[in-house]
């Protein structure tokens, strides 16, 4: 059944109330505390406007436009607080144009969330100790969870397992622009 014709079902059922807020239509969520957490200002500084626009504002890079496509064994983390989130060992060529992994290092490092915007109910992931954006999980993955976490670049920093670059994060910023 379509997202549509669920929400269809259910609004004809019971009234549902709509509330104003700054995200998309569709997208709202509720307020949560988060383990960590920065100032706006800070953020516009140390990220790039991709990145910030990415986790900070719900956004969505360009298909095939992110950085990261290397195969190079590391831990993806977030590029905000720098949880560590998703290994290089759960990464596959998903065809999709997004990072894409079947599991999480562990658990309870991203939260999910509905997301019903663009018409649509899919399941928005969120980094669990900043609730920073990275996207979205789908049933569609291979063995053996059948998840496909289709994750932003712009939402992670990749640290190399040998330690290359100083063990310092990298990522894909364009400007100059540390990420971590």
């Amino acid at each position: 059944m379509s997202g549509f014709n669920l929400l269809h079902l259910i609004t004809k059922s019971q009234p549902v109330a709509l509330r104003s807020c700054s995200l998309p239509s569709g997208a709202c969520r509720t307020k949560k505390t988060w383990p960590v957490s920065f100032p706006q200002e800070e953020l516009k500084k140390r990220l790039t406007p991709m990145q910030y626009h990415v986790t900070q504002e719900r956004g969505t890079e360009g298909a095939f436009t992110g950085g990261f496509t290397h195969k190079d064994e590391g831990t993806y983390a977030c590029v905000v607080c720098g949880a560590q989130l998703f290994s290089s060992n759960t990464k596959f060529d998903s065809g999709s144009g997004w990072p894409s992994f079947f599991d999480l290092v562990k658990e309870e490092s991203v939260t999910v969330s509905d997301d019903f915007s663009h018409g649509i109910h899919r399941v928005e992931t969120t980094c669990s100790q900043c609730g920073a954006h990275l996207g979205h999980l789908f049933d569609d993955g291979p063995r053996p969870t059948g998840r496909r976490y289709c994750i932003n670049s712009a939402s992670l920093a990749f640290q190399p397992k040998d330690g290359a670059e100083g063990g310092a994060a990298s990522g894909p910023a364009s400007d100059g622009k540390p990420e971590l």
